[in-house]
């Protein structure tokens, strides 16, 4: 019965995360860019954002909302934040310092990851997660592109106890996606239209 569920979790799933990234691939480049403003905007006012000192983030794949009005507009704005980004190594996440103009490289699947010669960050050093989803629901679960990196992330006893956001459009925050018992809720999501807490 167990397996029966599963499967039909893991049907559903993978028939949402095609809709959705369907429906975030016919955006026009105005439309993303002022979404992914406006997100930017919600994530610069809030409380989680203005606490953390070490925020680990990422670099925008496929139309997923960007962020980098957060790490590249502060060259003039005496921020003290660290910024950090994740590289793939084998079926785990290790995290990067990265800050403007340092290298990139392209990593697996094509996404950008930062040089490998750069400094590693550890979760001690960490006070926020954004975490990049293909959707969330208004439980705080989210849909990633199928890979298990973020789950085995935020299930690791160092990382789980790091305040995490979750980032997505509008249209892709759902009622209610399908989880398994080893997900994990995020502490919030954001969108354009504003950011939710969940407790």
């Amino acid at each position: 019965m167990a397996q029966n569920n599963y499967q039909k979790n893991n049907h559903e799933k993978i028939k949402l995360r095609q809709s959705v990234i369907a429906t975030r691939k016919f955006l026009t480049a105005q439309e993303w860019r002022k979404k992914s403003n406006v997100i930017c905007s919600h994530l610069q006012n809030s409380a989680y954002l203005i606490k953390a000192q070490t925020i680990l983030a990422y670099f925008s794949f496929r139309q997923e909302p960007d962020l980098s009005p957060l790490f590249l507009n502060r060259l003039d704005a005496k921020s003290d934040k660290v910024w950090g980004f994740p590289r793939c190594i084998g079926k785990s996440l290790h995290w990067y310092h990265w800050k403007y103009n340092d290298p990139v490289i392209n990593g697996t699947y094509g996404i950008v990851e930062p040089h490998p010669e750069l400094p590693k960050i550890n979760s001690q050093e960490v006070d926020l997660i954004l975490v990049p989803c293909v959707a969330c629901d208004r439980r705080g679960y989210r849909l990633g592109y199928g890979g298990g990196y973020y789950d085995r992330l935020l299930s690791s006893p160092e990382w789980e106890m790091i305040p995490t956001i979750g980032i997505v459009f509008d249209f892709a925050y759902l009622p209610q996606i399908p989880v398994e018992d080893w997900d994990r809720p995020l502490k919030g999501i954001c969108t354009e239209k504003g950011l939710q807490k969940f407790t």
